[in-house]
């Protein structure tokens, strides 16, 4: 895999952890967990994470490298390239990950709130995932 296909932090290891709440592989690099945490997370060809909310404080994506999407509940998805940030607010249900046929990465900031957590729902049906342009 290319410096274009992961963007410029390492890869990290496959993300065991979180596995059960993606489709496909994706790997997870944590750059830190003090004060604001900040993972470059991976997704191979096809891989998306499944619907999820944040509580409380929301997240920021930095889209690093490859061809992705993120679509909100009830809005259309929006295709993401390198240099595309994605604010998003809490509570807003929501997925992310790698279009059919390109690796994608970006870093996934988490906000900061007390009392934040993450809510995971539902895996993104294939067939919502197949109508992506």
């Amino acid at each position: 895999m290319s410096e274009q296909e992961h963007g410029v932090f390492p890869l990290g290891e496959k993300n065991e952890a979180f596995a059960q709440y993606f489709v496909g592989q994706s790997y997870l690099n944590m750059l830190t967990t003090q004060g604001v945490a900040i993972g470059n997370v991976t997704f191979e060809p096809g891989c998306r994470n499944n619907w999820h909310i944040h509580h409380k404080g929301g997240q920021i994506l930095l889209v690093t490298a490859g061809r992705g999407y993120y679509q909100e509940w009830g809005k259309a998805p929006r295709e993401l390239h390198p240099g595309d940030v994605v604010q998003i607010p809490p509570e807003v249900k929501h997925w992310h990950g790698a279009a059919p046929d390109s690796w994608f990465t970006h870093l996934a900031v988490e906000v900061p709130a007390e009392g934040a957590s993450n809510e995971w729902l539902e895996p993104v049906s294939a067939e919502e995932y197949a109508n992506l342009k």
